[in-house]
């Protein structure tokens, strides 16, 4: 197990690795809060502004592995309210095209920072 890691990302906030290649042809990326790395600070705005910055910062991770958003096979968002998926939904469909990954999308309670969503990937380096 590789792990991956990115100035172009914001650093863990905690005790894990924004990223690891397993070695077995997948690259796990960690749940993205949407922390722009350039000022530690969430963006203006609502969940759209969060999932596109949730989005960059995955992909900015996925490029660190020398992969791109093409190579996800699964993604999982976390919202912490659903009444926001369809905002969500619009930016998420902006940065994948088909064929599309799989995905599950769930409210929980609360996120850390008071984030209003954090987004996680799996990426296939057997594409």
């Amino acid at each position: 197990m590789k792990p991956i890691s990115t100035i172009d990302a914001p650093a863990a906030i905690g005790p894990y690795s924004q990223a690891v290649d397993s070695g077995a042809g997948l690259v796990f990326v960690s749940g993205q809060l949407p922390i722009d790395p350039a000022t530690g600070a969430f963006p203006e705005g609502g969940v759209a502004e969060q999932a596109r910055q949730s989005l960059l910062n995955a992909q900015a991770i996925l490029r660190a592995a020398g992969l791109e958003l093409a190579d996800v096979v699964k993604t999982t968002v976390f919202l912490a309210d659903m009444g926001d998926f369809a905002a969500m939904n619009a930016v998420y469909a902006t940065f994948f095209s088909e064929p599309f990954p799989a995905r599950s999308a769930v409210a929980v309670k609360t996120l850390p920072k008071g984030a209003l969503v954090e987004i996680e990937c799996i990426a296939t380096r057997n594409r």
